[in-house]
Parts: C-alpha cells; sequence; structure tokens
C-alpha cells in the first residue's frame, strides 16, 4: 500500500489546477473523505472499466517481480492459465517457484509422520 500512496502523492503534484479544485470541491462537500480516497477510487474505476489496462498493469507487475505469476493472474482478472498465455504472447519468460529438495524431503517426512 505504501508504494500505491507514495505513486498518488507523486502523481497529483502535476494535476492541472482545474481538476485539483474539483477534487477539493467534492472533499469538501464530503463526497471523499480526502484527495487520496478519491484518486484511489478513480483507479479503481479506471481498471475495472478497462481490462486492458488491468491486465497491462499485471503483466508489468509480475514482469518486474512485484507479484507472484498467481497474484499477477488474479490481479488481471484471469485464470492463471490464460495469463500464462498472455505472457508468453508477449515474450515474457514464467518464473516457476519451486521448493528446494529439503523442502520436499521434510514435507515427505512430515506426511510419513502423519500416517
Amino acid at each position: 500500500m505504501y508504494k500505491i500512496n507514495k505513486l498518488y502523492h507523486m502523481s497529483t503534484s502535476s494535476l492541472p489546477s482545474i481538476i485539483e479544485t474539483e477534487i477539493k470541491a467534492l472533499v469538501r462537500g464530503g463526497y471523499f473523505n480526502s484527495k487520496d480516497s478519491f484518486i484511489e477510487e478513480a483507479v479503481k474505476y479506471m481498471l475495472s472499466s478497462r481490462g486492458d489496462l488491468k491486465i497491462n498493469a499485471a503483466v508489468e507487475m509480475y514482469n518486474s517481480n512485484d507479484v507472484s505469476l498467481g497474484r499477477a493472474a488474479e490481479l488481471a482478472g484471469l485464470s492463471i492459465f490464460e495469463f500464462k498465455e498472455i505472457l508468453k504472447g508477449r515474450g515474457i519468460k514464467i518464473v516457476v517457484d519451486a521448493p528446494s529438495r529439503e523442502e520436499i524431503d521434510r514435507q515427505i517426512r512430515q506426511m510419513e509422520q502423519a500416517r
């Protein structure tokens, strides 16, 4: 959430004055708790109404290792298989984190003990 809030603050510093005035008026009128809450809702609306942006954001977050494959697919609103196809189509390598051999051995021992 810190990254998002930081992004909001950086991006709003260059808003045109008329938009700043409109946002302030909506906050003053009680329609939003703060400028940040207005911007958060605006971004959510934009991403929900533009599926392509939602997918593109998820691809970029995955590609820069900000989120896992599963989380990126979830953010994009797609299954992992659909998301993998998009990554493949864009030439992005899919990295699958596998447990270490030691971790697998530990899990096997736990399952054997549970019997």
